[in-house]
């Protein structure tokens, strides 16, 4: 076999140059953009002393609401599109990384030629050529690790999406809770209500009142059955949510939650702003867009330096089959690539890399200010929302004594009937209002742990075997 090398010497010194000229300029590839963040606070206002779970929702004790939430994390379609968007990000950094290896292909031919008055030739050939950039500056190293910043930024917003879905979840969950137990509270009411109409009808009829104060009472047991309609239409457009949440159709599913809305667990410890600035995915994806904005910069930098082409064939060439693969012909050729005149292209896009690491930085910098707010926000709601549950109850006690005394006193016709209307009015208004500010109380701490939560690796958790959802059999 004979192997022939065009230039081969001069080719090892160009290699051999080129290769010391890397190492030399290599740092100018690594180049790092130092950015410096405003100083977080030294502590949170306020904070407990139990330490929440990664998976935070279970803080509540309630093992139907474990359910949901499993049940959600296993079959949501936007967290599963979040997924792929992730595991697509991871490729695309891949096949970045792929240029850091040579191209190679193979071809193979036949040439034949029929003569009428001549001898027939033909030619075969097999032969392989290989392409690759020497990576002299780094810019191939850049654009890669720009793509796994971006990868893991990727990551990030899926355990951002996972975490907003459990608290979507829990929300819905006990928003359900809630809506039961007001329209439990409301059939309550509205037998009260009639009872009364039907004194006050009796009464009429005997003629100790007027007709107005029928219609009032009436207007009332009304008004209290208007609410009951608006809490059952409540309840079946959060069935339906929460049904969506977990990706099965609105139509097939119904809960039974109960009516009992679960004690507020002690408050969590919210340790420090920069230990939060580290655990929270939203604000980790911002950094790392940060980091690949750098590297984007980066890249283009070295751009604009000259580029090494190394190509190489090695071919084989013969009259008749089976000479072919014996005799071979190797080519090797290089190529320094610098740029010349390019209107400025190179220098905009540097410049244009160098706003967008600055947009970034805000984004990133107002994604850490929007998280300490967040905690904030939700330890001082949480702190007004029980003073104000305290003041309801004791508004509550004293219109629950008032209705009970004018009650008395109006069945002796010692009152009139508008003071009775009133304060019972006043007191059934109070009891819903109650309600309605332990569930904002419980949706306030939802917030504080959406707010203290980091990674709860939802690819990890299984959906369970039996859903609690249960068939309706319509449809």
């Amino acid at each position: 076999m004979h192997l022939q090398i065009r230039n081969s010497n001069r080719f090892q010194r160009l290699i051999s140059l080129l290769l010391l000229l890397q190492i030399v300029a290599g740092g100018c590839a690594r180049r790092e953009v130092v950015v410096k963040f405003k100083t977080p606070p030294h502590s949170f206002s306020e904070g407990g002393e139990v330490i929440p779970s990664n998976l935070w929702w279970t803080e509540f004790d309630d093992e139907k609401l474990n359910h949901q939430v499993q049940a959600s994390l296993g079959g949501n379609f936007t967290l599963d599109a979040a997924l792929h968007r992730f595991q697509a990000a991871r490729f695309v950094a891949r096949r970045e990384a792929s240029d850091f290896f040579p191209d190679v292909n193979y071809f193979t031919g036949f040439d034949g030629l029929i003569q009428t008055d001549g001898p027939d030739t033909a030619e075969f050939i097999f032969g392989t050529d290989m392409s690759y950039q020497v990576d002299l500056w780094g810019e191939i190293e850049s654009r890669v690790q720009a793509q796994q910043f971006r990868a893991n930024a990727t990551q990030e917003d899926y355990d951002a999406i996972a975490l907003a879905l459990s608290a979507d979840v829990a929300a819905t969950y006990f928003s359900l809770i809630q809506t039961h137990a007001e329209f439990a509270l409301l059939q309550k009411q509205t037998l009260a209500n009639s009872l009364a109409l039907q004194n006050q009808e009796y009464r009429f009829s005997v003629g100790l009142i007027r007709s107005p104060d029928v219609l009032r009472q009436r207007q009332l047991v009304d008004s209290t059955r208007e609410q009951e309609v608006v809490a059952l239409s409540r309840i079946e457009v959060l069935e339906h949510r929460l049904a969506v949440l977990q990706g099965l159709p609105a139509q097939k599913v119904s809960y039974s939650v109960g009516e009992s809305l679960p004690e507020l667990p002690p408050l969590p410890v919210t340790g420090l702003p920069a230990e939060l600035v580290k655990r929270r995915p939203d604000v980790r994806s911002a950094f790392f867009a940060v980091q690949a904005a750098d590297r984007d910069l980066a890249s283009a930098i070295t751009r604009q330096y000259p580029r090494l082409n190394l190509t190489a064939t090695v071919l084989s060439s013969t009259e008749s089959a089976e000479f072919l693969f014996k005799e071979w012909i190797v080519s090797l050729s290089s190529q320094l690539i610098g740029p010349l005149i390019d209107g400025g292209e190179r220098r905009a896009e540097v410049q244009r890399n160098n706003s967008v690491i600055r947009q970034r930085l805000d984004e990133y910098e107002q994604t850490v200010v929007n998280a300490f707010r967040e905690v904030e926000d939700a330890l001082v709601q949480e702190r007004f929302l029980l003073q104000r549950i305290e003041l309801l109850e004791s508004q509550l006690e004293s219109a629950r004594t008032a209705s009970e005394q004018l009650s008395k006193q109006y069945s002796v016709f010692d009152v009139d009937y508008l003071d009775l209307l009133s304060a019972t009015q006043t007191e059934q208004r109070l009891q819903r209002e109650n309600l309605a500010a332990r569930l904002a109380l419980i949706l306030n701490r939802v917030q504080l742990y959406l707010a203290l939560a980091g990674r709860i690796s939802p690819h990890h958790l299984q959906p369970p075997e039996a859903c609690p959802p249960e068939s309706t059999g319509n449809g």
